[in-house]
């Protein structure tokens, strides 16, 4: 009689061969780079005009602002309202203008990031990937 486990051992298959691909990464294309930076930017805009603004909500519930405010006045003396100059508008148009900033100098530095590895690739050979099939 046999053991349940060469009974087992004789069910499961005898261990496939995996495949495996090697390949080499000597081009990135420049347009492609360009565009996905570009979204990849846009993403991280409106991430950070959501957060501003979801900050801002969060110190307007918290009332952080009149805490402020209360600290302000007794220090100086003068009545004080900084949500003159932190008014929802303005903390948005700042985050809108940083958030376009971002997308220029996020795709232009996915486009840097394109050209300088297509130019060590003349020196290194490439970047080597291992694929595998499991």
């Amino acid at each position: 009689m046999s053991s349940v486990g060469e009974k087992l051992r004789r069910k499961t298959p005898n261990g496939t061969p995996s495949k495996q691909v090697r390949l080499k990464l000597v081009y990135i294309d420049f347009w492609s780079m360009v565009k996905l930076s570009f979204l990849i930017a846009v993403a991280v805009g409106v991430i950070t005009i959501v957060a501003t603004f979801l900050s801002w909500m969060v110190l307007i519930a918290t009332n952080t602002f009149s805490s402020i405010n209360d600290i302000a006045s007794d220090v100086l003396g003068d009545s004080f309202d900084l949500l003159e100059i932190f008014n929802l508008g303005q903390v948005m148009s700042f985050a809108l203008v940083i958030a376009l900033l971002d997308v220029i100098v996020i795709t232009a530095l996915g486009a840097v990031v394109a050209l300088m590895y297509n130019l060590s690739v003349r020196i290194t050979g490439g970047l080597l990937v291992g694929f595998t099939n499991n």
